[in-house]
Parts: structure tokens; sequence; C-alpha cells
């Protein structure tokens, strides 16, 4: 355990290795999307943010911390928030993985008319995107990922000590790389109900073929809400194992990003 000297001497190097330290645990807080959002009022985040940085001060053996208003300072504060960022933002991309899937089920559907606010970002979204971020937030809590990732967020500071790590290009390529990877993923989330409502077009327009006189309109938009929603019950509990999947892959490149794996 690191003992921090509070005495009158060296109370604003303590200060400036806290606030620098809480930095990079700032700009992750910030991207997150369990506590980025405009749910959370901003003074909460950098409270939290400086709670972290003081158990990182207290906890995790450090670098010497560069001269305050110097320009290795800004350059390091520049480099911890690039770090912060990079761990925030893969949540955020597995976290819009579910919306990219809802968007494909609601436009076949033919809800993509039906809106409300998304509570973790405060903007309008669908409402079977709305759904499917519920359910990846409950997984998130529920099965401890926040914990693992903030754990990681404490660990990078073994493996990318602040004011001396290296952020590689690598590092954002493989960021880049997740969100291909999270495209697929949202394609295979939505395939087997996207299969099914195609079934009934199809159905649909056979029925338009062969009885013209029927409304088409009237008919097809009732049975593909109904087929749409019969098949998200049956398929819930597969889109649910594929959705704990994203959070465990999440948590895998955080890791890669930090050097962990």
């Amino acid at each position: 355990m690191n003992v921090l000297d509070f005495g009158f001497g060296s109370i604003e190097a303590m200060l400036w290795q806290i606030l620098f330290l809480s930095v990079r645990c700032g700009a992750a807080l910030m991207a997150a999307p369990m506590i980025g959002g405009t749910a959370v009022p901003a003074p909460v985040r950098i409270l939290l943010s400086i709670v972290l940085g003081y158990f990182v001060a207290s906890w995790v053996p450090i670098a010497p911390t560069p001269a305050m208003a110097s320009i290795a300072a800004i350059l390091a504060v520049l480099h911890e928030v690039i770090i912060g960022l990079m761990l925030g933002f893969v949540l955020q991309l597995a976290f819009a993985i579910p919306l990219i899937a809802a968007e494909q089920i609601a436009g076949t559907m033919g809800l993509a008319i039906a809106t409300s606010i998304d509570p973790a970002s405060g903007a309008q979204a669908g409402a079977l995107g709305t759904f499917f971020s519920l359910v990846l937030s409950l997984l998130f809590y529920a099965t401890g990922a926040h914990l693992l990732w903030l754990e990681l967020l404490v660990e990078s500071y073994r493996l990318l000590p602040a004011g001396e790590a290296a952020f590689g290009a690598w590092r954002a390529q493989s960021v880049v790389l997740f969100f291909g990877a999270g495209l697929a993923t949202a394609a295979a989330i939505a395939l087997p109900v996207v299969l099914v409502l195609l079934l009934v077009q199809i159905l649909t327009g056979l029925l338009a073929r062969s009885a013209p006189a029927l409304n088409l309109f009237a008919l097809g938009l009732p049975a593909g809400v109904l087929a749409g929603i019969a098949a998200m019950i049956v398929a819930l509990p597969v889109m649910t194992a594929q959705l704990r999947g994203v959070l465990e892959t999440a948590l895998d490149q955080s890791a890669q990003l930090i050097g962990a794996r």
C-alpha cells in the first residue's frame, strides 16, 4: 500500500498526482454507457473518477508524475484521455450491437415508427432497441461484467503506466475490427426473426396474388407484427446467449487493449 503524505509541504504534489491519475478513469467513465449517459450527472462522474484516482494512487505502484504545467504533463494528460476513451468506447460499441439488431427487426416488422426514450443515452430510439438495451444492461450487471471492467480499468495502470505507456496504432485497429465483428453479431441476433418475417411477407404476397381483393396492408402488417413477436419470444434464449457473448467479447477486447491478454 502506498502511504500518501498529506503534509503542508507535499499536499500540492499529492493533489496533482490524484488529479492526474483520475484523468484516465474520468475519460473511461464519460465514454462508458452505464455511467456516461445523461441519467448520471456530470458532478457524480467527476467525483467517482477522483475517488478511483485516489484508490489507484493508494494501492497501485505508479511511476513518478510529470511536473505540473509542463509540456510533458500536457502530453501525458492527452495520452491518459485516449486510453480512457478507448476503454469506454469498447463498451459503447458493445451496447450499440443490440440497437443495430433491433433496427433490423423493427424495420422488417414495420415498427420503425414506434420510438421511445432510451434511458441510457437520453435520446429517442426505437421501442425494440430500448428493450434490447435494457436486456443487455441487466445482463451486464447480473453477470458482474461491470466489476470486471472496473478491475481492467485499475489494472491498466499496472500494464500501461500513467505518463509512460505508449498507445500503439494496433490497439486502435483492434477496436475497429471489434466493431466489424459487432456488426456480424448484430446480423446473427436479428437473423432468426428476420427469416420468419421474410416467410410471412412471401406468404402475404402469394395471398395477394391469388386473391387481389384482399387488403394487403390490413393483412400484412398485423401478421408481420404478430409473427415477429412470436419469433422473438421463441428466439429470446438464443438472443440472450448471444448478448452474453457480446459482453464477454467486449471484456476480452478491453483486456487486449491494455495488454492483459
